[in-house]
C-alpha cells in the first residue's frame, strides 16, 4: 500500500468521524430546542391555569425556608437530571429525565415569571431575547474558534460555589443581593454556556446527546434567570 493510499484512508476515517460528531451536535441542539419549547408551553400553562400563583403562595408562606427550598430545588433538579441522563443507558430513561427536568424547571421559574409579568410587563420577552442573543454569540465563539474551553470548568464551579454561599448568607442574615450580584451571575452563566458548548464540540460521548442538551439548557436557564432579575431591578 502506497503512502498516498494510507493518507486517503486516514482522510476518509477523519471525515467519517467529523460526520458522526456533526450528527451528535445536531441532535443535541434539536433536543435543546425541544426542551426550550416544552419549558415555554409549561410556563404558559402554569400561568394561565393559576398554578403559578398557588406555587408562589406556597413558597411565600414558608418565609426564608421557602427561599432556601427553592434554591435547593434549582440546584438539585439540574444535578440529578444531568447525572441520571449521563449514567442511564436506556434512551427512554434519558428522555424521561429531559422531560421531567424541563417541567420541574418550569415549576421553579413560575413564581418568578408571575412576579415579572405583574410588576414589569414586557420584561420577560426582553430578558428572553437578550438571553437568546447572548447564548447565540457565545455558541458562535465556541464554534468559530474551535477552542477547547475546558479550563473554564474550575472557574464556573468556583463561581457557583461563591454564589451559593452568598444566596444562603443573604437568606439567613437578611442582606440583599443587588445589581452587581446579578451581573456577576450573568458572567458566570455565560462562562458555563461557553464551557458546555466546548464540551459538546470536543468531548461529550456521541450517544449522550440528551445529557448534553440538559447541561446546556440548565446554563441557558441560569443566564435567563439573572438577566430577568437585572431587568426587574432596573424597572423598580
Amino acid at each position: 500500500m502506497s503512502y498516498q493510499d494510507i493518507q486517503q484512508q486516514e482522510s476518509a476515517v477523519s471525515r467519517a468521524g467529523l460526520g458522526d460528531r456533526a450528527k451528535f451536535i445536531t441532535k443535541t441542539y434539536n433536543h435543546l430546542l425541544a426542551a426550550i419549547f416544552l419549558f415555554v408551553l409549561a410556563s404558559v400553562w402554569l400561568f394561565q391555569s393559576g398554578t403559578s400563583l398557588k406555587i408562589a403562595t406556597f413558597f411565600g408562606s414558608m418565609g426564608m425556608g421557602g427561599n432556601l427550598l427553592m434554591f435547593a430545588l434549582f440546584i438539585g433538579i439540574g444535578w440529578f437530571a444531568s447525572r441520571f441522563a449521563h449514567t442511564a443507558e436506556s434512551k427512554a430513561v434519558q428522555y424521561m429525565n429531559l422531560a421531567i427536568f424541563t417541567l420541574l424547571y418550569a415549576v421553579f421559574f413560575s413564581p418568578i415569571l408571575l412576579v415579572a409579568a405583574m410588576k414589569a410587563p414586557g420584561v420577560i420577552q426582553s430578558a428572553a431575547t437578550i438571553t437568546l442573543i447572548g447564548a447565540g454569540i457565545l455558541t458562535a465563539i465556541a464554534f468559530i474558534t474551535r477552542k477547547d474551553f475546558s479550563f473554564l470548568r474550575g472557574i464556573v464551579m468556583w463561581g457557583f460555589g461563591l454564589a451559593a454561599l452568598a444566596i444562603v448568607g443573604g437568606m439567613i442574615f437578611g442582606f440583599q443581593l443587588g445589581t452587581w450580584f446579578s451581573v456577576a451571575m450573568i458572567g458566570i452563566s455565560g462562562a458555563a454556556i461557553l464551557y458546555d458548548t466546548s464540551n459538546i464540540i470536543h468531548h461529550y460521548p456521541e450517544d449522550k446527546y440528551v445529557g448534553a442538551s440538559i447541561e446546556l439548557f440548565a446554563s441557558i436557564a441560569m443566564l435567563f434567570l439573572y438577566i430577568l432579575r437585572l431587568f426587574m431591578a432596573s424597572d423598580e
